[in-house]
């Protein structure tokens, strides 16, 4: 871009910005509020049109007269979806939790969910699947209809499946979740019947995808080979989850989801080798076009993927040729056009993201790389400033609402990855082309994006690392608008000179003095620590040193593998000699590839129920995948380390050889380790009838500290809490679940027994440390929410 070509920001025009507003809220009032409200709305607007059209003279007439048939269009188009929906067949189903056999076809690939719950199955043993109907049959009778409905579907049965394949399913109907134009909901637990084969061009799709994460795994290493096929179609199955937490610290996620920046880096490359072979204006505008088409039907034809589209033409045809001027109105015409034909991006966080990106490279990074180049900064330096510094500032708001979290480093970070995201992108589309054809050149394509790859992935993990990369922020509306508030305010005070010198100072004292200070006072690890109870949300994941440097057991692994990883992450632990899964339920396994991951790992041990099978075929496949081998783990073994014994206290009598998955709970592993800071007893899940074994078997339960059995459920027996008699009580526990955890009745008992009590919903990491009264509880604090004390 030519320094001459940024817009004076009194050149910017607004014209279509109130159309799109106005469109993008009356798409919510539609979504959120139903049928009724979109109409009076859509009245409303018809009821508006004759007096502003009388007005004569008026400079904003003629706008207004724009905003009152958009917001009539948008309104009355959302009336009468939202009304289709609420009397659809499948809809008065749902709201009986009838069962019903649908014809559909797949929109989108089933996708794992994210997550877990402490039952017998995983989230990601579940996929969501959006699907387009063509029939419903309710047992009564068998109706054709369309609409949109969404399946909860088993991962396994349903992971070959891709999208455009025409299926019929059975399942439980239920009504959808707020803000989606769906007709129901659909419990399945079958595989799908009378399949047929996708499109010819979904179908070519596919095998490219899966060329290219084969040809990855072949010539890169792990990290580099799941991080690519996340820059070329936004497929992030294959990253470990170490690389996963790493990219969302140094505010990078945006990289791997599919986005108008893929698009434009693509058809840029196709624009400048038909320019530089000589092509007109037309036949390079044709290449484009047909370069975006093909990268649509190689990412999805998603709503995002889609999406994606449009902004990626806004941002190559608008920016890079220089017609700035046009960018916005562009903007605005792309998002009242989208909102009219997919009104369900209006809840989508990802068009949010797009929009709000798009708007500050429009309003913001020109302007702001114009006033830098007028002051002495070369062109080149100030746009790679500029860029990320507007993207970051203007989606820091609703990343905030989402994660609450807002990353510090995620406009350096942004600086130094984004020069070699647009060659590695280039070279795996080109290779992911090539595939079929010329295996060799892809995979010599793939091996030269490598370099690039292990770029990124080290800038990922360097400002990942950096002490204060990020800090806690209230999520939700209220946080969203409350960092959007000062952004603005921020963007107003530093029109001014001394304005600008008294922020860099304040910076510099926050970079030099504070954070430097802050984690000196408060360092972590904790030194002398003995057990960690990570913060991993609504589940178990327990380290325990082992008197070595940089070693630890770990007991449990959580329900998201993220957290794990940045557990040990900030641990620092590189050898595990044990991991030891109390039982099988996913709030207990699901971050073991986590464990596995970038470590050692010598074993893995287990107890004597191999239930749900699901969960114990993916331990076992772990474990050789890995090199680990499998530890049956019974009462009565005893494990030790220069720091660390491991006593195994249950299950017992009937609890060790039961073979139902309905007793997991009770045929949790239990552990008592005794360490420098005292005894500690880990009882897994166990509940009143594994409880009542170890109660009755004699065994010495008492211990400094007590793990409270399955997240404080109210299937404690004071007996239990009484035998122990400990001083501190943990509860690895998820903040606000469904399931009342911690009970208020173990809260009160422990209270009255004058136990101290730390949660890892109030308290973050919970570190326990030898003191002078047997052991003492730090907290870290947790980073991604208020502290609730």
């Amino acid at each position: 871009m030519r320094a001459t070509s940024f817009p004076h920001a009194a050149l910017i025009d607004l014209r279509l910005v109130p159309a799109a507003l106005v469109t993008w809220a009356v798409t919510l009032i539609g979504l959120l509020g139903g049928w009724l409200p979109a109409a009076v709305v859509a009245c409303l607007s018809a009821v508006l049109l004759p007096p502003v059209r009388a007005a004569r003279g008026r400079a904003w007439r003629n706008g207004l007269l724009a905003v009152l048939i958009i917001a009539g269009v948008a309104a009355s188009g959302m009336a009468v979806r939202a009304h289709a929906v609420g009397e659809h067949p499948l809809r008065i189903a749902a709201q009986q939790g009838e069962r019903v056999t649908l014809r559909a076809t797949l929109t989108e690939p089933p996708r794992p969910l994210q997550g877990a719950s402490y039952g017998a199955r995983r989230a990601q043993d579940r996929s969501l699947a959006h699907v387009r109907l063509s029939s419903v049959d309710t047992g009564e009778r068998r109706v054709r209809v369309g609409g949109r409905a969404l399946l909860l579907v088993p991962t396994e049965q349903w992971r070959t499946l891709i999208a455009g394949q025409e299926l019929t399913v059975t399942g439980r109907a239920v009504p959808p979740r707020g803000g989606e134009l769906l007709a129901a909901a659909i419990q399945v637990n079958r595989p799908p019947a009378q399949v047929l084969p996708p499109p010819g061009r979904q179908r070519m799709a596919e095998d490219l995808r899966e060329g290219l994460r084969s040809t990855s795994r072949a010539v890169l290493g792990p990290a580099a080979a799941g991080l690519l096929p996340g820059l070329v179609v936004g497929d992030t199955g294959l990253l470990p989850p170490e690389v996963v937490e790493q990219f969302d610290t140094a505010g990078l996620t945006h990289l791997m989801a599919v986005s108008g920046a893929n698009l434009a880096i693509v058809c840029g490359a196709v624009l400048l080798v038909l320019r530089l072979a000589g092509a007109g204006p037309v036949p390079s505008a044709v290449g484009a076009g047909l370069a975006m088409a093909g990268f649509v039907v190689l990412a999805g034809p998603e709503p995002s993927v889609l999406r994606a589209a449009v902004m990626g033409a806004i941002t190559l045809f608008a920016l890079a040729l220089g017609r700035e001027r046009s960018a916005l109105p562009i903007l605005s015409a792309s998002v009242i056009g989208l909102l009219l034909v997919a009104p369900g991006l209006a809840t989508t966080a990802g068009f949010a993201l797009s929009v709000a990106a798009t708007a500050g490279l429009v309003l913001l990074a020109p302007t702001w790389a114009g006033a830098m180049h007028a002051r002495g900064v070369p062109i080149g330096i100030a746009e790679a400033l500029a860029v990320p510094a507007a993207a970051h500032l203007v989606t820091a708001p609703l990343v905030a609402a989402i994660s609450g979290e807002v990353s510090l480093v995620a406009v350096v970070a942004n600086l130094l990855a984004g020069p070699l995201v647009a060659p590695a992108t280039v070279l795996g589309v080109a290779a992911t082309v090539l595939v079929p054809i010329f295996t060799p050149v892809a995979a010599a394509l793939v091996w030269l994006a490598g370099p690039e790859l292990e770029w990124v992935l080290a800038v990922a993990r360097y400002s990942a690392a950096v002490p204060g990369a990020s800090f806690g922020w209230p999520s939700g509306v209220f946080g969203g608008t409350l960092l959007a508030v000062l952004a603005v305010i921020l963007l107003i005070v530093l029109r001014g000179r001394i304005a600008r010198l008294v922020l860099v100072s304040l910076v510099l004292i926050v970079v030099v003095v504070v954070i430097p200070i802050r984690h000196r006072v408060a360092p972590w690890p904790v030194p002398g620590w003995t057990l960690v109870a990570c913060d991993v949300g609504q589940g178990d994941g327990l380290v325990l040193a082992t008197g070595r440097e940089h070693e630890a057991v770990v007991i449990d692994s959580g329900p998201d593998p993220v957290l794990m990883a940045e557990c040990l992450r900030r641990l620092r632990i590189r050898s595990v000699p044990l991991v030891l899964l109390t039982h099988l339920h996913a709030d207990h396994v699901s971050g073991l590839p986590a464990v596995l991951s970038g470590r050692r790992v010598d074993a893995i041990g287990v107890g004597p129920l191999n239930e749900p099978a699901w969960a114990a075929g993916e331990v076992r496949a772990a474990a050789r995948a890995h090199g680990a081998r499998v530890l049956p783990l019974h009462a009565g073994q005893r494990m030790r380390w220069p720091g660390l014994v491991l006593d195994v206290l249950g299950p017992r009598g009937e609890l060790a050889r039961t073979t139902s998955a309905d007793d997991a709970n009770d045929a949790s592993l239990v552990v008592k380790a005794t360490t420098r800071a005292g005894r500690i007893l880990l009882t897994g899940d166990v509940e009143l009838p594994g409880q009542a074994e170890l109660l009755t078997s004699g065994i010495d339960l008492r211990a400094e500290v007590l793990k409270v059995p399955h997240h404080g459920s109210r299937y404690t027996t004071p007996a239990l809490l009484t035998a122990v008699r400990p001083q501190l009580a943990v509860i690895s526990v998820g903040a606000g679940n469904d399931y009342g955890h911690p009970s208020p009745l173990i809260m009160g008992a422990l209270t009255r027994m004058g136990v101290r009590i730390q949660r890892t919903d109030r308290s973050g990491d919970i570190a326990i440390v030898p003191d002078e009264r047997g052991s003492e509880a730090v907290e870290r604090g947790n980073p991604l929410r208020p502290d609730e004390n």
